[in-house]
């Protein structure tokens, strides 16, 4: 199981606390260091809309021109934003072979994802 996201982005530490006291065991992807590939959101945009994906209400989004937001209305042109400032994607994503099992976090959803 592999989770993606932002070591700062509180969202994200608030999911890895949870899984780490949970036991769950995964992998930590950092977008900053490691950036996602076009593969990877490819396959992510075939199982969400690109809406969903591109957080819309963060900080990066909100720092773009009106331009730049104004370009992005279709998955492909999402997927080169995202490419771009991978802190446009909404996190975490936490994905287990290939499938996304979930976007963003709360307790509620991951104890029921993982029987807690």
């Amino acid at each position: 199981m592999k989770l993606y996201g932002i070591p700062n982005c509180s969202t994200v530490k608030k999911a890895r606390t949870w899984l780490d006291q949970q036991g769950v065991a995964y992998e930590f992807h950092d977008f900053k260091k490691s950036g996602i590939s076009e593969d990877t959101l490819k396959q992510w945009l075939s199982q969400v809309e690109w809406e969903k994906l591109v957080n819309r209400a963060g900080m990066t989004w909100r720092g773009l021109s009106e331009d730049e937001k104004a370009a992005v209305t279709d998955a492909a042109s999402a997927a080169r934003l995202m490419q771009e400032k991978t802190s446009v994607i909404k996190r975490p994503v936490l994905v287990k072979d290939g499938k996304i099992l979930n976007l963003g976090f709360t307790e509620a959803a991951y104890a029921k994802l993982f029987d807690a």
